[in-house]
């Protein structure tokens, strides 16, 4: 298995329909003891989480990870806000973009790189309700047509 091998452990699938994705950052994220083994077993859900700027850096708010089955009474707290760690510089230009244009900092991937885990976070523009509405006409069309030329290959 190579060093740098991916493994894409869950999707943000909502934030993709909620909103625009317009950039993209990688980030590594600080987890106590039982978390790592919960986020391995893909024991987590992104629900309604989010991005928080702070004077000491992100915080990755709401993100559930379950506690681990098989843990003591030290099992870790499930929505607790967990650090992000990202260059300094890179937390400047996000601010700037957060501040300016009215954007937000969405978790949109988390997979293993190698044997850490990390967070693809998206600087995002929510999207409109005739958006969502166009997104979902192309996902349904989209379905009828690989419908339609399934049965017409049989």
């Amino acid at each position: 298995m190579a060093k740098d091998s991916i493994k894409i452990l869950q999707t943000n699938k909502k934030a993709y329909f909620n909103y625009e994705v317009v950039e993209d950052f990688e980030a590594g994220i600080a987890l106590e003891g039982t978390e790592v083994k919960s986020v391995r077993m893909s024991r987590f859900s992104f629900g309604d989480s989010y991005v928080k700027i702070t004077s000491s850096g992100l915080l990755l708010v709401a993100l559930h990870i379950s506690p681990y089955s098989h843990g003591s009474i030290n099992n870790h707290e499930p929505e607790r806000e967990r650090r992000l760690l990202v260059h300094r510089q890179e937390i400047k230009r996000m601010k700037r973009k957060v501040d300016e244009k009215g954007m937000t900092l969405i978790p949109t991937l988390v997979y293993l790189k190698g044997n850490l885990v990390k967070v693809r976070i998206s600087l995002c523009r929510g999207k409109q309700a005739h958006d969502k509405r166009n997104a979902i006409k192309d996902r349904d069309m989209k379905r009828d047509l690989r419908r339609e030329m399934k049965n017409f290959n049989r």
